[in-house]
Parts: C-alpha cells; sequence; structure tokens
C-alpha cells in the first residue's frame, strides 16, 4: 500500500512539473500563442497544443507512477483520480473565460490516458 501511495505521489509531483514546464516551453517557442492575462481571448491552437500535452503527460506519469509502485490498476486509477480532482478545481477557476470543449476534452482524457500510461509499464 505503502508502495502504490508512493507511486501517486511520485506521478502526481511529475505530472505538475511536466505541465508547468511544458506551458513554459509552449510560451517560449511561440509567444504569440500567449493568452491574455484575463484569459479572453485563448487562441484555439494553443488550446489544441495543451490537450497534446495533457495526454502526453498523463501517460508518461502514470507509466512513472507504475514504475515506482509496481502495480497497475491501483496506482493509475489512484492517480487519475487524483489528477481529475485537481484539474476540476483549476479548470472550474476559469470555467467562463476558457471554451467548454476544451475543460471537458481534458477532464475527460485524465483518467484513461494515465491508466494507459501504467498499462504501457509491463510489471
Amino acid at each position: 500500500m505503502l508502495k502504490i501511495i508512493l507511486g501517486v505521489l511520485v506521478g502526481f509531483i511529475v505530472w505538475t512539473i511536466l505541465w508547468l514546464g511544458s506551458n513554459a516551453v509552449i510560451l517560449a517557442v511561440a509567444p504569440s500563442l500567449s493568452p491574455s492575462a484575463d484569459l479572453s481571448n485563448i487562441p484555439t491552437a494553443y488550446l489544441v497544443i495543451r490537450l497534446v500535452a495533457s495526454i502526453i503527460i498523463s501517460i508518461i506519469s502514470g507509466y512513472i507512477a507504475v514504475l515506482v509502485a509496481k502495480e497497475i490498476p491501483k496506482t493509475t486509477l489512484s492517480l487519475g483520480f487524483l489528477l481529475l480532482l485537481t484539474g476540476i478545481f483549476f479548470e472550474a477557476m476559469a470555467w467562463n473565460q476558457i471554451p467548454l470543449w476544451y475543460h471537458l476534452i481534458f477532464l475527460i482524457l485524465l483518467i484513461p490516458m494515465t491508466v494507459a500510461g501504467g498499462k504501457l509499464k509491463k510489471l
């Protein structure tokens, strides 16, 4: 059980670091995609890139969580659920400023992509 908790914690930390880091890289490489401070005019291309980044990051974090925990279903589902709860919290803060399609796709894909990442790691 302790290994599962550690795996979830490591996976969550990895997801967070990669998410923040990828955002910094995207904005450094393509500053024209930078959303305005009030999020009222976010380019669709930026949102699509963020969704692709979320998918890749979720797969990586699921893989790493299983690598640490040495257990697949409980670890990836727990991590995915934690990411979903965190995602709901942060998406709710910008719910009216970002298109609904982005919120829904982002949140719906967190658990399945995390589980898929865990399945890539064969025990």
